[in-house]
Order: structure tokens, then sequence, then C-alpha cells
């Protein structure tokens, strides 16, 4: 068997790992660039959605104030129905006791939070485990 001499033109192995750790380096910052420009665009389309919603939640609150005016008005019929005063106290009265209903059932809701015992049980378990204890 004859063996091609070695040219100085062939890479030798110390300057294909160099290449090839360069190439990987320029490559994984290049995936980084392109993250991060991703990024740039969806933390701006993120941001230009909360501030729609937030736009929306306002007018919801004015919505509400509106229509409780109106009801309040209803109420009223022109002077035909309850004097102005008692239809606004109506409208108030109302939302206070939804707002009393909320927080009756937000309570409730509390309460039943548990913590959560089989994860810390398991967690207890850990250390014994990893000294080869069962």
């Amino acid at each position: 068997m004859a063996t091609e001499p070695v040219l100085d033109t062939d890479p030798t192995i110390g300057r294909l790992v160099t290449d090839a750790s360069r190439d990987i380096s320029t490559l994984i910052s290049k995936e980084i660039e392109l993250a991060k420009s991703e990024l740039k665009v969806s933390v701006k389309a993120g941001g230009i959605g909360v501030g729609l919603f937030a736009a929306a939640g306002f007018l919801g609150v004015l919505a509400v104030i509106m229509l409780s005016v109106a009801i309040a008005y209803f109420i009223n019929w022109n002077g035909d129905g309850l004097a102005l005063h008692w239809a606004f106290l109506i409208v108030f009265g109302f939302y206070l006791l939804l707002a009393g209903l909320l927080v009756f059932v937000g309570i409730r809701k509390v309460k039943q939070v548990r913590a959560p015992e089989g994860a810390i049980r398991q967690g207890k378990e850990i250390p014994q485990a990893l000294k080869g204890k069962s």
C-alpha cells in the first residue's frame, strides 16, 4: 500500500478543530441574533396588544358608568317614576350588593386553596432517596 504524502495545503486536525469551533461559535451567535430580533417583534406586538386590552377595559368601565346613568334615568322615566335621587341610589345599592356577592364568593374560593401536600411529602423524601434510603 502506498500512502500519499501530506501536502502543506491539506488541513491538519488542529486546523480542522479550530475551523469547526469558529464555525460553531459563529452559528451560535447568529442564532442568538435571530432569536433577539424575533423577540423584539414579539415583545412589540405583545405591548401593543396589552395597550389595546387596557384601552378596551377603560372603555368598558366608561360604558358601565353610562349604563348606570341610563338605568337611573329609566327608573325616573321623565319624572313619572321615582325621583331621580332615589333612582341613582337604587343603582348604587345594586352595585353595592353585586360587589358584596363577589367578595363573598371570592372569600369562599380563597378558603378552598390548599397546600400541595403530595408534592411537599415527596420533596421531603428526596434527601433520603439521594442517601440511598427508601
